[in-house]
């Protein structure tokens, strides 16, 4: 835990906590109308005591849209990398585990996936499905899903030439049992620590669904959203795209910074 302790650990790590507590406390604070209620006479008003963020042009708070607009980027983020797992996990797995012809068709299908950027496929299936919060999280989830899967595979063949694999094998272990009881156990870490990064680029796919309208739809608090309403008042008002943004920009760094420090500690190869 000694790396945690470095500028690179602690900024990444209060980061993220900082981002957890805000998700997780936002809503219970602010009343969900505190985000939607508009207010003419306030329009694109700049920072003040009174509202700290500043407001949009329809003089809505912009503090109470990016307080719970980071419970929705967690949600759906977060939703959308457990998808991936569920479904890249047992995929490599298997793949990795029984080679030959069952592997070629398994990776052969997750090549034809990784041959599209991760935000072009969300953005084509989120397109093809249609714009609302569950079509999100399932373009999100498919398009990390390949990634997932390939981590996986590489890591169930190093594991999968260990001794205790080969005695195992020898005893007669199914090949189910060797998966569950010593597979999945040694290739955790790595999964822990692609789906913490993953779960940064997530983040980012979001706010750009949301910002070309095939994401979030009006009126939740996505930052996205807000960043694509700031579009024509960047010049009098450049709060409404600011504040997003930095929501955006410093949550993938926070993630991406103890997604890092994570790989190291978990990783006995980088010790």
């Amino acid at each position: 835990m000694k790396k945690f302790r470095t500028t690179k650990g602690l900024i990444g790590l209060v980061l993220v906590a900082l981002i957890l507590m805000v998700g997780i406390l936002a809503p219970v604070l602010i009343p969900p109308e505190a985000a939607t209620a508009m207010n003419m006479t306030a329009r694109l008003s700049p920072p003040t005591m009174n509202h700290p963020f500043g407001t949009d042009q329809l003089g809505r708070d912009l503090f109470y849209r990016v307080m719970l607009g980071t419970q929705t980027s967690l949600k759906i983020a977060g939703a959308a990398v457990l998808m991936s797992i569920v479904i890249g996990l047992p995929l490599g797995m298997i793949s990795g585990y029984a080679g030959g012809r069952t592997d070629n068709v398994l990776m052969r299908l997750v090549d034809t996936l990784l041959a599209f950027p991760a935000l072009l496929l969300a953005l084509t299936i989120s397109a093809i499905l249609g714009p609302n919060l569950q079509n999100t999280i399932i373009a999100i989830g498919v398009a990390f899903t390949p990634y997932l899967a390939r981590i996986v595979r590489g890591e169930a063949l190093r594991v999968a030439q260990m001794p205790y694999v080969e005695a195992a094998r020898a005893s007669g272990t199914t090949a189910v049992m060797i998966l569950i009881r010593h597979i999945l156990p040694n290739i955790m870490p790595a999964v822990i620590v692609q789906g913490t990064i993953s779960l940064a680029f997530a983040i980012l796919a979001e706010a750009g669904l949301s910002f070309l309208g095939l994401g979030t739809q009006p009126p939740a608090a996505s930052w996205g959203l807000m960043i694509q309403a700031s579009r024509d008042y960047l010049d009098i008002a450049p709060w409404t795209a600011l504040v997003p943004g930095l929501a955006v920009a410093l949550t993938v760094l926070g993630l991406n910074m103890f997604g890092d420090v994570l790989r190291d500690v978990l990783d006995p190869r980088s010790k």
